[in-house]
Parts: structure tokens; C-alpha cells; sequence
């Protein structure tokens, strides 16, 4: 039989950027670099090519580590069927914030596995909940941002979450005056302006009424 294998499986959405404190941690418990498995997945993405990727790669003995259980998956029943599947395999679970649950417990008999399993589906939705709640948190900010020319500010940066409306300058409204008083002609009101044909019908319906 082949020497059983050490792995760890760090992931982290898109927007965050913590995975070199979980790469440190992971090395720091010994375990070799090419063994530490990153994935940057937005959200519940189902994709995950490299956590499938390890799951083959895994063998019965090996040992898994994995900060916490929303490692596996991000909702109730992802993190359950992962778990399951992985200890059916015969992989050893090490989860660095909760190693109650480690499947490598010395104390195996019926009463602590049971203990053990009632931790572990409450630990799965006290992750899912949490995830819940953050995404909720995230839609509440972006709907209290204030609305400025028809797009959402973010408070932070500043910044419009779409394209901003283009200004209405002065010489942009005498440009289209002199056009809707055929002073000149729409190929050289567009030359003027830099703008195209249904941005220019855009601009001429704002500046209509001034």
C-alpha cells in the first residue's frame, strides 16, 4: 500500500483575500506546499474543478485539513454531502476551528460518534446561516446607497455601481440647440460632440425643454 497523504484545502470567494493566513497556518502544521489546494470561487459556485480534482485525488487514509466546515461547501446539505462523502472514502477530516468533529477521534464508541454528528449538522447550519446572513447584509448595503443620476454610490469608494449618465455641459446643449434649429446638420452635431447616433437621440430628448 501506498504512504498516506497530507492535504489541505483552503477556499476563498472572489472578493476576499485572506488565502496567504490559511497558507501559513496550513504550512505551519507541516503540510508540503504542492499538498495546499486553492480555489477562488464566488458564492455558492457549484463548479469547484479543483476541489472535485482533489476528491480524486484522495485515497483511503489520506487526511484532509480544512479551516472551517464552510470549506466544503457553502449551505447545509453541500457541507452534509461532502462530508460524507469524503469519510465513506476513508479520508481523515481535520477542521482546524472545530477538531471536536476530527474523524480521527481516540474516543469512537456509539455514544460519541452520535455526539459528534448532532455537532457537526449544527456546526453545518450555524455555517449556512452565517452565510445567509452575510449575503443579507451585503443586499441591505446595496440598497441603502444613495441614488445619484439614476446609478447607486457606494458610500466607501465613492463610485457608481453602473456607468455613470454623462454630463449635459453648456456647449453640449448649444450644439444640439443649433441642430434643432437646423443651424447644422446630424453628421457634424455628431462630429462635435464625439458621440453616437442613439446617444446623441439620448442627449437631444434631455436637453429638449431647456
Amino acid at each position: 500500500m501506498g504512504e498516506n497523504n497530507i492535504y489541505a484545502l483552503i477556499r476563498v470567494s472572489t472578493e476576499e483575500q485572506n488565502e496567504k493566513r490559511q497558507v501559513v497556518k496550513m504550512t505551519n502544521l507541516g503540510i508540503l506546499k504542492e499538498n495546499i489546494i486553492i480555489e477562488k470561487e464566488s458564492g455558492k459556485s457549484t463548479e469547484r474543478a479543483k476541489y472535485h480534482k482533489l476528491v480524486k485525488r484522495l485515497k483511503t487514509g489520506d487526511t484532509l485539513f480544512i479551516e472551517n466546515l464552510d470549506r466544503l461547501s457553502r449551505d447545509y446539505d453541500g457541507i452534509i454531502n461532502e462530508w460524507h462523502k469524503l469519510t465513506q472514502k476513508g479520508i481523515i477530516l481535520k477542521i482546524l476551528d472545530t477538531p471536536m468533529i476530527d474523524t480521527d477521534q481516540a474516543d469512537n464508541d456509539l455514544l460519541n460518534k452520535f455526539i459528534r454528528n448532532i455537532l457537526l449538522h449544527t456546526f453545518a447550519y450555524n455555517a449556512d446561516s452565517e452565510w445567509h446572513k452575510i449575503k443579507g447584509r451585503q443586499r441591505q448595503g446595496i440598497d441603502i446607497m444613495p441614488i445619484i443620476n439614476g446609478k447607486r454610490i457606494s458610500t466607501k469608494t465613492k463610485r457608481a455601481t453602473g456607468r455613470p449618465k454623462a454630463k449635459i455641459t453648456k456647449k453640449k446643449i448649444e450644439i444640439i440647440k443649433q441642430y434643432q434649429n437646423r443651424e447644422i446638420d446630424l453628421d457634424t452635431a455628431l462630429i462635435l460632440l464625439k458621440i453616437k447616433k442613439s446617444a446623441f437621440y439620448n442627449l437631444s430628448k434631455a436637453v429638449k425643454g431647456k
